[in-house]
């Protein structure tokens, strides 16, 4: 999986990390739709060193190899770990307080979003973080840059994001630009809310997403549930840590022999001429603004 942070050194700039991304990676080919007339081809290809490259097939292949198994022993390992999950929540929410959450939800809604605001009602939909080969990261910075006023809903079974969709839709039409932050593994659930406008966010904290700060306002959606078999439950827990285990380790493996393949390469790139490429295409394509 992947994530773009939201920076937390602007509380305009609503774009990617500042880490530095990898200069050579496999060759991406997209069709021009209309050749010539609209789209054309860029051959960034003619920068290689062809018969320098040549000399390295074999670890080029090998490198290549290892990199791709070890993605898919991740995904594997994730969508394991995602179905156990899955069939905790599903067992937790048959006992959910639907309606206690709900007097809640209304009650937030009622204090925090009473005015119109004069912005358009607008969602950006950004990941604030996401598992990596460096373990889990959350970008919580960002939400206390943008947002002063924090409610945390402490929920361990998955069990907010129908609240935090009522808070979003809310917010929208009252009038105040959003925004939505959806779970990785399951884009369609939401699990952070942001109305800059307003200073004030609704974040999710649960194990291994701790928001590990102390919140304007904490709801705990645990408490909220009368669930008997808590030793299943302790054992799905833990057999779903030790198969995100399993998946960051692949996900280790595969960024050395990426990272390798990238040392491989990067010799035999002409990086002078790329960037003079590049320079060339924005002139053009900014020229068509004018």
């Amino acid at each position: 999986m992947n994530a773009t942070p939201i920076p937390a050194s602007s509380k305009s700039a609503l774009t990617g990390s500042s880490e530095k991304c990898p200069i050579v990676t496999h060759a991406h080919v997209i069709e021009p739709q209309y050749p010539a007339a609209v789209d054309r081809y860029v051959d960034l290809g003619r920068f290689y060193d062809l018969t320098a490259a040549k000399n390295s097939a074999e670890e080029v292949k090998t490198r290549t190899r290892a990199y791709k198994a070890a993605y898919v022993r991740a995904y594997h390992s994730l969508k394991a770990a995602r179905q156990v999950e899955l069939d905790a929540v599903s067992f937790v929410s048959k006992s959910f307080d639907k309606e206690r959450l709900d007097r809640r939800v209304r009650g937030i809604i009622a204090r925090e979003l009473r005015g119109r605001g004069n912005q358009r009602g607008r969602t950006t939909r950004r990941f604030l973080g996401s598992l990596t080969h460096k373990g889990c990261i959350w970008r919580f910075d960002s939400v206390d840059v943008l947002c002063s006023k924090v409610y945390e809903f402490a929920d361990t079974w998955e069990l907010a994001g129908g609240a935090l969709a009522r808070l979003h839709e809310a917010a929208v039409e009252k009038g105040w630009d959003v925004i939505a932050c959806p779970s990785p593994e399951e884009p369609s659930r939401m699990e952070h809310l942001l109305i800059p406008g307003l200073e004030l966010a609704f974040v999710t904290s649960c194990p291994g997403m701790d928001y590990g700060k102390k919140p304007y306002r904490r709801v705990r959606l645990d408490a909220m549930t009368e669930t008997e078999g808590r030793s299943r439950l302790r054992f799905q827990t833990r057999m779903v840590a030790l198969l995100r285990e399993e998946a960051v380790d692949a996900l280790i493996e595969a960024k050395r022999n990426h990272d390798a393949l990238e040392a491989v390469y990067n010799p035999y790139v002409d990086f002078d001429g790329v960037r003079a490429q590049a320079a060339l295409e924005a002139g053009r394509l900014l020229s068509y603004l004018g």
